[in-house]
């Protein structure tokens, strides 16, 4: 479904890269939660009566009026006799008419479902041919109208669907949910001017007046959440795989952008054939970037809907891939939701997971292993943070309110490190062969999760219900303690391993523990002439794997001699969490020659919790000879917790890296030391600018961090929102991804009135969207420190933003509201909840009143304390620091 990514990643279900939606949830260190909120019952499919053979929509549409006429023609044969009555979905259709044949029939509807009345009871393989005549006015989902109004003039005209997961039932009359497979065909009048395009092939078009007529054709089977239609002035930009037509639109000024943001897509369609074992399944692949999408991207059988937010321009390639892994992982749904599709949405993960997983596998292909083991950890984080922040919970449940509430991080993230465990407990060739084996057994076929399980067996052998016991059908993934000593005199390495989630002695923290198999690797170096580097000096890694099940194990391995480092879990295959407790010298080594890049940082994190000077110039040294940017990427992240004067040094030489992240990531580490040191390192790439947007955002919100929690005299407040005035005024550009940064940098400095008429002023209509939802979603961190006058200045223009009925205003809202401290926060949430016609803002409106009530319940001393606690620290720091330099040079 929609990709993922603000908070960086991708766009899917999950947000968008230039909002940073999630990142306000994602802070929450709350206990995780129960799932199931009230009102979740188990969900089913309905009875069917019969099986659904094709689905034939004659539409008008009405553009200027926002509304539209149809006739939608299903074609249905029984698989049993005696029904008199069909029930199909139709949510806010009027429906005028209802034909059996040239039989007009009874019927009655009652906003919701829509019930047809048979003249005669089915028969057996005695077809019908339903059709509904309807009209819809203002549609409020399923279909949406874009176009200009006063605010944003220049907004383009444009008519596009969305129907994952329930909404296809408010733009046609169907039976909607995914069990019903059928061919499709759409004829549509729109203006001459205009492009329509929907799914399959275009089998004809037609003027008439000065209207046209597109007649497109899905001949392979799909369900009704799948059936798309995008009307636009569109470009279009066509390329081909293997004679198939591999089309681009976007809005006529984009076409360069479209080139440089999906042009990889003959070579993904050719990656995935191979990865999958079938041929790309559809007569042409479309990608149409719409204006207003409410998500990144929509899988639609071969037209696939992306958000025009995607699109790059020259200076955004830099370093961002979240387009590329956009584009690739709506692609893999072709295969992966849209030639085998989902029996019911319990099952999502199988496409959702794998489309995710294809993410990885395409930066393998095209990055090398180092970036997609990279990339799958952050993966993982992603779901160790909803984990941990907002509940845990079973992949595969049927027991939900609205099933648009499992498209979350589990089913996304988490499913894509099943996958990856899967390919790791077969090897690449078995893997492979049952990739193969299920893709080719159910094609334009409905699966279940059992199927895979199935395909996997029968291709290899293998059972791996165990696997799918312990991370698909139950909540949770292990927590590992790691500790390691040597006994010199009997040449003993002991490694001991403890299940940290499982907290207690109790039968139900017993069923918490994982049964598992785990390559522990004792790492050898041969040391070179000269200085030592990582990428000339031999590593000889000797692996025992161990069978781990229990709350606390200790296992002894007698060894020839000491070896240089431990890696638990050789290979990072398994989706866990690991605290490593060895001593310096091996961490030191294994972030210097472990050859797997997630063990090495593993090393850095230990490194950085032993908080001493030995620690702190290992990192130093790493942010300079660590050959892979993700790597120095943490070292960065970790060093700045070892709260040593002389971290400040190793960060400082950071800036100067020549990979974008990696600067970008010192600049966030440079933003936690609020010294005027810092200001002054940091505040050069806010006047200057960078060669990345990202970096020069990030720049541009740690000034204002420094500024807001300095307690020198300088860098003062004055002259940081000043900076970021002048950004505000000079700054626009791509997906206003650098005056987002001086939003976010503003909502830092709490108790200052001027940023927050600043932020004010950006929440009004006419400001770029992007840039607008930011600025409302940071009301909510500059409240905190507002007084009463101008909290109540903020709740008053936040009731009236929550009046708006756009998808990711009310996320905004939410967001903002969920890092408030006032009562009144809690009614304006609950009146979003009841009125919001989308579940996952309903879902997130009731997961935010429970977080404001928890803030309404947080002790002001405790704060108090612990802004003194603070200032304690930074004291003792510059003690330790010298006591630290001191200690070596007596040593």
């Amino acid at each position: 479904m929609i990709s993922k990514k603000v908070n960086h990643q991708m766009l899917d279900f999950r947000a968008i890269d230039s909002l940073m939606l999630y990142s306000y949830f994602d802070s929450d260190t709350n206990d995780s939660k129960s799932f199931e909120l009230p009102g979740a019952r188990p969900h089913y499919n309905p009875d069917r009566p019969g099986q659904v053979e094709h689905i034939f929509l004659d539409l008008v549409l009405d553009i200027p009026a926002q509304s539209f006429q149809g006739t939608c023609t299903i074609t249905l044969n029984p698989i049993r006799s005696g029904i008199n009555t069909l029930t199909l979905d139709a949510v806010d259709l009027e429906i005028n008419q209802v034909k059996i044949g040239k039989h007009e029939v009874d019927f009655d509807h009652d906003g919701q479902q829509l019930y047809v009345h048979l003249n005669q009871p089915t028969e057996v393989n005695q077809t019908l041919k339903i059709a509904i005549d309807y009209t819809v006015d203002h549609p409020q989902r399923g279909l949406y109208f874009i176009g200009p109004n006063s605010d944003y003039p220049d907004k383009p005209i444009q008519v596009w669907t969305q129907g994952e997961d329930e909404d296809s039932r408010f733009w046609f009359p169907c039976f909607d949910y995914p069990g019903q497979l059928a061919t499709s065909e759409i004829k549509v009048r729109v203006p001459q001017d205009f492009l329509a395009i929907a799914n399959g092939e275009l089998i004809a078009t037609k003027t008439k007046g000065d209207q046209q007529i597109y007649h497109w054709l899905q001949k392979q089977v799909h369900p009704s959440y799948l059936i798309a239609l995008a009307v636009g002035k569109f470009a279009e930009i066509k390329e081909e795989y293997n004679q198939i037509p591999v089309v681009y639109y976007v809005e006529k000024n984009r076409q360069e952008d479209a080139l440089r943001s999906m042009g990889k897509t003959p070579a993904m369609i050719e990656f995935l054939s191979q990865t999958f074992g079938y041929d790309y399944p559809y007569p042409k692949y479309a990608q149409v970037c719409v204006d207003d999408f409410i998500f990144g991207g929509m899988e639609n059988t071969s037209t696939t809907l992306l958000t025009d937010r995607c699109l790059l321009d020259e200076r955004a390639t830099l370093d961002n891939r979240n387009t590329e892994s956009l584009v690739v992982h709506e692609l893999a749904h072709q295969w992966f939701g849209d030639l085998v599709v989902i029996a019911h949405w319990s099952h999502a993960w199988i496409k959702e997971g794998m489309a995710t997983y294809s993410e990885v596998l395409w930066t393998e292909h095209e990055y090398g292993a180092d970036e997609a083991a990279y990339y799958r950890l952050n993966e993982a984080r992603s779901y160790f943070s909803e984990d941990s922040s907002r509940y845990s919970r079973p992949i595969v449940t049927h027991v939900y309110r609205e099933a648009i509430e499992l498209y979350d991080r589990h089913l996304y993230e988490k499913g894509a490190c099943v996958y990856h465990m899967i390919r790791a407990e077969l090897g690449d060739e078995l893997f492979a062969k049952a990739i193969h084996t299920f893709v080719q057994d159910n094609a334009h076929k409905t699966v279940e999760t059992v199927d895979l399980l199935r395909a996997i067996e029968k291709a290899t052998g293998r059972n791996l219900l165990f696997l799918f016991d312990q991370y698909v059908y139950r909540g949770g993934h292990p927590k590992y303690k790691v500790s390691y000593s040597w006994d010199n005199d009997s040449k003993i390495a002991k490694v001991t391993i403890k299940q940290t989630q499982a907290k207690d002695s109790d039968k139900l923290s017993e069923a918490n523990l994982f049964n598992l198999k785990i390559p522990i690797g004792f790492g050898y170096t041969k040391k070179s002439k000269g200085k030592s580097k990582k990428k000339s000096t031999p590593v000889e890694l000797k692996t025992v794997t161990v069978q781990v099940s229990d709350r606390e194990q200790s296992f002894y391995f007698p060894l020839e001699e000491k070896p240089n480092f431990i890696s638990f879990d050789v290979g990072n295959n398994l989706l866990k969490t690991v605290t490593l407790d060895y001593p310096v010298a091996e961490l030191k080594a294994q972030l210097q020659f472990d050859p797997d890049p997630i063990s090495r940082i593993y090393a850095a994190q230990a490194l950085a919790k032993k908080g001493n000077l030995a620690s702190a110039k290992a990192l130093g040294e790493a942010m300079v000879s660590e050959p892979f940017w993700g790597v120095r990427v943490e070292v960065a992240k970790q060093l700045v917790k070892v709260k040593l004067d002389q971290s400040f040094d190793g960060l400082v030489a950071g800036l100067k890296d020549e990979n974008p992240r990696v600067r970008r990531a010192v600049v966030n580490a440079l933003a936690e030391i609020h010294t005027a040191a810092s200001y002054q390192a940091i505040k050069p790439l806010v006047e200057n600018g960078d060669p990345s947007y990202y970096v020069e955002a990030s720049a541009i919100q740690a000034i204002a961090k420094i500024a807001a929690g300095n307690t020198e005299d300088e860098p003062t407040e004055a002259e940081a929102i000043a900076l970021l005035e002048m950004v505000l005024q000079e700054r626009a550009g791509w997906n206003e991804v650098v005056r987002s940064g001086a939003i976010l940098g503003l909502s830092q400095m709490k108790t200052s009135e001027m940023a927050l008429n600043l932020i004010l002023k950006y929440t009004a209509n006419g400001v770029p969207q992007a840039l607008r939802l930011n600025a409302i979603s940071s009301l909510g961190r500059i409240s905190t420190g507002q007084n009463n006058i101008n909290l109540e200045r903020i709740m008053q223009r936040i009731q009236e933003l929550a009046k708006e009925d756009f998808f990711l205003t009310q996320i905004s809202v939410v967001m903002a509201l969920s890092q408030m401290e006032t009562p009144k926060a809690i009614a304006v949430l609950n009146d979003l909840a009841e009125q919001t016609m989308d579940g996952r803002v309903r879902r997130r409106a009731e997961e935010a009143v429970q977080k404001v009530q928890k803030n309404l319940g947080s002790d002001k001393a405790i704060k108090q304390l612990r802004e003194e606690l603070d200032k304690i620290k930074k004291e003792n720091q510059e003690l330790r620091s010298r006591l630290e330099n001191l200690e070596a040079k007596t040593k």
